[in-house]
């Protein structure tokens, strides 16, 4: 079976049509769906109040269509703990078989956009398994750094720990303040994607 890297690169010389990728939005007619992908995609499990939450975040939690088909997913709050305003991206994943085909930057792009848009976030942050390699490579690619590693930040899986990956968005004197800030998060996400 051909890969999707070689199926986009057939659709570029003529033999197959472009695949169509596009954000939707996350309604209660294809919650069931996101909860699907996220128990597909990442180590960690989601309680029902994170679904719940999630309808409610609008342009926040988005879905991503590969012709048609669900294979992503990413999900964000706004966090204001210590005076700062941030966004916390919890999830933002895509199936395995639909990685580096642009998806994982299609999303990023699009919680990207909406914080410039916004122009009043200090800065966006996630967690992200430490052994996560392909994650963190894609999330530095977007000017994040790893800020702070959390020892047992994670339950139930191995390994426990996760680095913090941060996005400064303004220059704030208080760097280290909004470094802690960020540690201190009580959400439990996981940043794999690709």
């Amino acid at each position: 079976m051909a890969s999707q890297n070689q199926r986009i690169r057939e659709s570029l010389e003529g033999n197959y049509p472009l695949p169509r990728i596009d954000l939707g939005e996350v309604t209660v007619h294809n919650i069931r769906q996101l909860r699907k992908l996220n128990t597909v995609v990442f180590p960690v499990s989601y309680n029902d109040k994170f679904y719940k939450d999630v309808l409610s975040a609008g342009e926040l939690a988005k879905l991503a269509y590969y012709n048609d088909v669900v294979v992503g997913g990413v999900c964000c709050r706004i966090d204001t703990t210590e005076d700062q305003r941030r966004l916390y991206i919890m999830t933002l994943g895509c199936l395995a078989p639909y990685r580096r085909s642009g998806i994982g930057t299609l999303m990023l792009h699009h919680v990207l956009r909406y914080v410039e848009e916004d122009g009043n976030f200090d800065s966006i942050f996630l967690h992200v398994q430490v052994n996560n390699d392909s994650a963190i490579k894609f999330y530095q690619k977007f000017g994040f750094s790893i800020v702070e590693t959390k020892p047992a930040y994670y339950k139930r899986i191995e390994p426990a720990d996760a680095h913090v990956l941060q996005k400064t968005l303004k220059n704030n004197n208080n760097s280290s303040e909004t470094n802690h800030a960020a540690s201190n998060s009580s959400i439990i996400a996981n940043g794999q994607t690709k």
